[in-house]
């Protein structure tokens, strides 16, 4: 019975005596050309070889160290990169890859067509102007009203945001029951947005005269005016509503005049 209980001699303990038979192959399959192997080119089919004994090189140390040495200068280079250490703090990037404005969805060369456009409301209205639509713009305008008014004394910027959404949720709702193709939010709120430009200017006008008297008023009437025929002309253009021109001048005019009185009168809470 104790030929049945002999314990075999494990091949895996350094005390066992070594067996003739050839060490498992772990990276099995044939070599590929001198490199070994297809998917990790430089290195060994098997493991056979690599190492001794006591954990180091067949070889002697050197090899393993250069390898480490090597792999050193290769993270070095990966970290350091191409370019100057300068380069770091710029906006430039990669070869190739696209700007911080353009992955924010700002073109600034696009802002610039569309003031241009609301600037001069007697010129022609490109149909696609609201193919790119963005609140880049639009924003940096409220803000430079709201700061305008800020400045001469008149804070407001929770009337004027309010007004501002409230105003656009109407215009969008009323231009989707006119319209037959339709309009979404996001784009009235652009043309909206971009109209207002006028109003920064009376805005800028009244922090330094100031404009509640008579000529006041009239500067506020044609900055109403001007916002609406700009706005109107863009959505009379994009939506195709020629004949309707009036009817969508009226609702946008009122909401401008709600930004108008903003910047004459102060609000007293």
């Amino acid at each position: 019975m104790s030929h049945l209980f002999q314990q075999q001699p494990n091949s895996y303990s350094p005390y066992a005596p070594q067996s003739s038979s050839e060490p498992l192959a772990f990276f099995g399959g044939q070599p590929s050309g001198p490199s070994g192997s297809p998917y990790y080119p430089g290195s060994r089919s098997s493991l056979e070889g690599s190492m001794g004994p006591s954990g180091s090189g067949v070889g002697g140390g050197s090899s393993a160290f250069g390898a480490t040495g090597n792999m050193n200068m290769a993270n070095g280079r990966m970290m350091l990169g191409e370019g100057k250490w300068w380069e770091a703090f710029g906006t430039g990037g990669f070869e190739g890859e696209p700007s911080l404005m353009e992955e924010l969805g700002i073109n600034p060369s696009h802002i610039l067509q569309k003031s241009l456009t609301v600037l001069n409301p007697l010129a022609r209205v490109n149909e696609n102007i609201m193919d790119d639509a963005d609140l880049a713009g639009p924003f940096v305008f409220c803000f430079a009203f709201a700061f305008f008014l800020l400045l001469s004394g008149k804070p407001q910027f929770s009337y004027i945001y309010g007004v501002g959404l409230l105003g656009t949720t109407a215009i969008y709702l009323l231009l989707n029951l006119m319209s037959e193709t339709g309009i979404d939010a996001y784009r009235t709120a652009s043309v909206l947005g971009y109209c207002l430009l006028p109003m920064v200017g009376l805005g800028g006008i009244g922090m330094g005269i100031g404009i509640d008297s008579a000529i006041g008023y009239i500067l506020s009437s044609i900055s109403i005016a001007w916002c609406t025929f700009s706005a109107s002309s863009i959505f009379v253009v994009v939506l195709r509503m020629n004949h309707q021109r009036l009817l969508v001048a009226y609702p946008v005019g009122l909401l401008y005049g709600c930004f108008a009185l903003l910047s004459i009168f102060n609000v007293k809470k």
